[in-house]
């Protein structure tokens, strides 16, 4: 799966030390796919240096069901999430979140450029309840989709936000790429949320092991 984010995600390669130019941006989101989970290295760093092709969707699905109120997990996921879009809106990125929980799944934000302050409606995001992960994923698809019919060759990554406990659910096909975050790991068993990434192929990531930087892009520590 490594190989499938450094194929799909290395279109520009990263400039040689000193010599970056002022309008290349760290792509953290792909830097972050392509470390799969371990500690970030300098030949993992992915850059933008402005659109090209039809463009690229982050699309993130945050888990809200009842046991993502455990240990602060949802709390953390939303930290994360905030640091992720304050750096979209930086770099003038489109991003989008479904939020699932209970019975439904519900569009938190519509694929577009961010603006400044997302704190302000992504901390008030509450949780309980059930875990439809498949309405979710239902819910994403047809966003992608709608994204897709007004920017032909739009590229979307899937990022799954979770703590695994959920039903089963087929690998959503219509992503070019899928990334599992794992906010229910403890102990050195495999998780839920691994199990789920290694069924979809996915790329597995510990979110303990992310820290957003003071400016908001996220990080390894």
């Amino acid at each position: 799966m490594d190989a499938l984010h450094r194929r799909r995600w290395t279109s520009t390669p990263a400039p040689r030390p000193g010599r970056q130019p002022r309008s290349a941006r760290i792509d953290w989101p792909g830097s972050v796919a392509a470390a799969a989970g371990r500690r970030l290295r300098r030949e993992d760093l992915r850059h933008r240096r402005g659109r090209s092709g039809g463009g690229l969707l982050d699309c993130y699905l945050l888990d809200c069901s009842g046991s993502m109120l455990l240990e602060d997990r949802l709390a953390r996921a939303k930290g994360l999430l905030a640091a992720c879009f304050a750096e979209a809106a930086r770099d003038r990125r489109r991003v989008m979140l479904v939020g699932y929980g209970g019975q439904q799944a519900y569009t938190a934000f519509a694929p577009a450029v961010p603006r400044w302050w997302n704190e302000r409606w992504i901390q008030p995001i509450g949780g309980g309840g059930g875990t439809p992960l498949k309405l979710g994923l239902q819910r994403a698809a047809e966003l992608a989709h709608q994204a897709r019919r007004r920017t032909p060759g739009l590229q979307v990554r899937l990022w799954l936000l979770t703590d695994g406990r959920c039903p089963d659910a087929a690998r959503p096909g219509w992503a070019d790429a899928l990334s599992v975050l794992d906010f229910g790991q403890q102990g050195p068993a495999p998780s839920r949320a691994r199990r789920l990434a290694t069924r979809w192929q996915a790329v597995y990531l510990d979110p303990s092991a992310l820290q957003p930087d003071p400016y908001g892009s996220p990080s390894k520590g």
